[in-house]
């Protein structure tokens, strides 16, 4: 909260906009400073008129004149899904920390905790699942967590961010991060919903487990209401750093019987250790965090991290019935220590300059004209592998790209825009009246890495599906698919059989574990369809 002369001319000019939800929250502000106590307000009122003078002198003289009160967050559901005493909820959390620890996998050498998935149900339902997260906090720290989860109460798009400064559990508060404000500021993606605020559950149940093990942190607190994943995804990858870790509020499937539950969540678990999120956002009842998994997933594409299930179990393993059931799931993303957001990760505006530029330079290309649009921004003269990739209702219509980091992303975005419109052996050159139809598509690639394997099951085993593009050589014969082919060809036996003949080899050479392969990932952006 801010100096109380700030809040009330904050709250004044709230109102006059007409923001109803925001004269609500300056309501509930004036609540606050009201005494709760036998004291009469008037000579309150008077303290807070004897304090505008001041107030306005240091803010004309830029100091401030009144130590600034903290905004909290309550702890609204406190008692109903989990203790409100702060004994009594460390004990819960100890005692379910160590039936955790029973059976959670132990975390894999050499690679970096990156991200959670946990259940947010009373702890009787899941806390014994939530809990495997003792295992993978135990001995790391993180500065920073954005915790991200759905809307169940309200009913909006894109995120809201609460405005509170601080969050608060029985355990004690947790300050915002910064980077909150930062994001809404930066796209209309994210802002304030303080409906959200006052009754969303699926951020604070998480939180005591935070708390518990992990300790010390800032948080960025966000809820998803429906919308685009990959725009979520860019807006959030900037915030990502080596000291951010990223955890999703989810539970599965809602009310199936047992046995029909048990089905549904596998289909779920797997799509999610495949890093596919079609699946999540097409099917009905598999997981109420559809779009905060699809986020994370698509990060998780994007920074080379990999999931593990650490415990799947539903309402009828643990405190209910199973005539209609609730599933619960525990995943921990690793990543490589020193792969972050910032190894590799242009902004969405960044992205749009490099399509801008892909589409202009055919423009003028087509028009006969050498005019070339220019770009100051450092991030676009770094080299970097790079492809442009064209396509017609959804059809390729010509993609043509460099693996290696031979120019700058800008010069290397416009030479393979016209090498894919005039230059790919498999299309006629573009014409004029072709390019209002075109939608542009162009990768940003990370450096090459070879992969090493023992055979033909040893390399369908090290693929990872729609994270990995893959190169293979054999002597003279190389051929790539990017990442994105996952998506035409999701089996991993199929897409090498098609990426040797694409090369020109037969359809199983890949089966005889004597090719040259390289992985790499992909940054992508696309216009609009």
């Amino acid at each position: 909260m801010e100096a109380i002369g700030t809040i009330t001319l904050h709250v004044v000019r709230r109102c006059t906009t007409g923001a109803s939800t925001q004269c609500r929250s300056g309501r509930d502000i004036n609540a606050l400073v009201r005494p709760a106590t036998g004291l009469m307000e008037a000579p309150l009122i008077v303290f807070l008129l004897g304090l505008l003078p001041g107030f306005l002198f240091g803010f004309l003289m830029g100091g401030t004149a009144v130590a600034a009160a903290e905004t909290v967050r309550p702890a609204v559901w406190a008692g109903k899904f989990y203790p409100a005493d702060a004994d009594q909820l460390r004990s819960t959390l100890s005692d379910l920390a160590d039936a955790a620890d029973r059976t959670c996998p132990s975390p894999p050498a050499g690679e970096k905790l990156r991200a959670l998935v946990l259940p947010h149900a009373g702890y009787a339902y899941s806390g014994i699942v939530a809990a495997h997260a003792h295992r993978v906090l135990e001995g790391v720290r993180f500065d920073k967590v954005i915790l991200v989860g759905p809307d169940h109460r309200v009913g909006f798009a894109d995120g809201a961010v609460s405005a509170a400064d601080a969050y608060a559990t029985p355990l004690g508060r947790i300050s915002r991060n910064s980077d909150a404000r930062r994001l809404c500021s930066a796209t209309p993606l994210f802002r304030s919903v303080s409906a959200s605020d006052r009754s969303e559950h699926c951020l604070e149940v998480v939180l005591p487990f935070l708390q518990a093990y992990l300790s010390e942190f800032s948080l960025v607190p966000i809820v998803l209401g429906p919308c685009d994943p990959r725009r979520i995804s860019l807006s959030l990858a900037p915030l990502i750093d080596a000291q951010t870790l990223m955890v999703v509020s989810s539970d599965l499937s809602h009310y199936l019987p047992y046995d029909e539950a048990v089905v549904k969540d596998k289909q779920t678990i797997q799509a999610i250790l495949n890093l596919d999120p079609t699946p999540l956002l097409t099917e009905e009842n598999c997981a109420c965090g559809r779009y905060p998994l699809a986020v994370l997933i698509d990060l998780a594409r994007n920074l080379n991290w990999r999931p593990i299930l650490l415990r799947y179990a539903n309402s009828g393993d643990t405190a209910g019935d199973r005539k209609a059931v609730v599933g619960y799931a525990a995943f921990a993303f690793y990543g490589e220590p020193s792969m972050t957001a910032n190894t590799f990760q242009l902004t969405p505006d960044q992205g749009q300059v490099l399509l801008r530029l892909a589409r202009n330079t055919l423009q003028h290309k087509l028009a006969g004209d050498k005019a070339i649009e220019e770009t100051d921004d450092p991030a676009l003269q770094r080299r970097s592998g790079t492809f442009v990739t064209l396509k017609i209702a959804g059809n390729l219509r010509g993609c043509i790209g460099s693996l290696g980091a031979s120019e700058s992303l800008a010069d290397g975005v416009r030479h393979y825009a016209i090498q894919a419109a005039f230059h790919d052996p498999r299309f006629q050159p573009l014409s004029k009246e072709e390019l209002s139809q075109v939608t542009i598509e162009v990768s940003v690639l990370t450096d090459p890495r070879s992969l090493t394997y023992d055979d033909a099951d040893d390399l369908i085993e090290k693929l990872r599906p729609h994270v990995d593009g893959v190169t293979l050589r054999k002597g003279f014969a190389q051929a790539t698919f990017l990442p994105q082919v996952w998506e035409q060809l999701p089996r991993p036996e199929e897409f090498l059989s098609h990426l040797c003949m694409k090369a020109g080899l037969g359809a199983e050479a890949w089966r005889r574990g004597d090719l040259e392969i390289e992985t790499y990932q992909v940054q992508y952006f696309e216009e609009p369809h």
